[in-house]
């Protein structure tokens, strides 16, 4: 049975994730640089560690930075978690990276006995508060489920999606719908408004209509801090399988118009 769990990485995502494991009965150390945040961490019930403490201790590292790059570091650079790790610890990736960099990192976590598996998490900063975020998993089933009782502290739902590098695709598919449902509720409501439409009943409506999504749900709440990099990778992926996809082309362009914008409906398309 887990009982230390580490998060690297205590930001809108990894704080309340802290929180969720301290309450669910783990020990949790925490590596994050910014100071500042060390208060709440601790608040939350997070021991504030350094790297090399944490990777030496935690029978489970979640990863939780913004960018692969920092991924990348956190895994390969010298002093980092691959050679810091003891063997049989388990290292999860909750931040975004190509399908591929999963696949590498297993491959590179393999050879010192590590296991380095993708471990996504969808439906935003409020159900990472509640604890109801939605889990996408890849790995060997019997890792899964030793993996499981941490996630579930965290998530309302948990799904193998496969093999490494599956939760990343399952993600990016997630993506995919997600800012292409957001554009298109920016385009019907702005729309709508330009013929004195109660905007407020209409949006109410479609929730109970075919045209409701998760997004038209969440209007309002959505930073959109991720959307182009998202986007980017959902590119590349199609790029690299040779699919052609025109929408989310145009969905990546769009969101990178939108974002300072979004839920200006006045402005929309102006």
């Amino acid at each position: 049975m887990i009982k230390t769990v580490g998060v690297i990485g205590a930001g809108r995502m990894g704080m309340p994730i802290v929180g969720h494991l301290n309450r669910a009965g783990f020990e949790v150390l925490v590596s994050e640089r910014d100071s500042g945040r060390w208060t709440d961490i601790k608040e939350r019930g997070g021991h504030c560690v350094e790297l090399a403490e944490l990777a030496s201790r935690a029978e489970v590292v979640l990863i939780c930075v913004g960018y692969e790059v920092e991924v990348r570091e956190l895994l390969c650079a010298p002093g980092g978690l691959i050679e810091l790790a003891p063997p049989g610890a388990i290292i999860a990736v909750l931040s975004t990276t190509h399908p591929k960099s999963m696949i590498e990192f297993a491959q590179l976590g393999e050879e010192r006995d590590l296991i380095i598996m993708d471990s996504t998490v969808c439906r935003g900063a409020w159900a990472a508060d509640e604890g109801t975020l939605l889990s996408f998993v890849g790995g060997e089933e019997k890792v899964v489920d030793r993996l499981e009782p941490v996630m579930r502290a965290y998530s309302s739902d948990v799904v193998h999606t496969g093999g490494i590098g599956t939760a990343q695709a399952s993600r990016a598919a997630n993506n995919q719908i997600l800012w292409a449902c957001l554009v298109a509720n920016h385009e019907a409501l702005a729309l709508a408004q330009t013929y004195d439409v109660n905007i407020v009943a209409l949006r109410q409506a479609l929730l109970s209509s075919s045209a409701t999504n998760g997004s038209l749900s969440a209007w309002g709440k959505q930073t959109m801090a991720w959307a182009e990099d998202d986007m980017a990778i959902v590119s590349e992926m199609a790029v690299e399988s040779g699919l052609s996809l025109p929408q989310s082309g145009v969905v990546r362009e769009v969101c990178r118009a939108l974002k300072p914008r979004r839920y200006r409906l006045e402005e929309y398309g102006r």
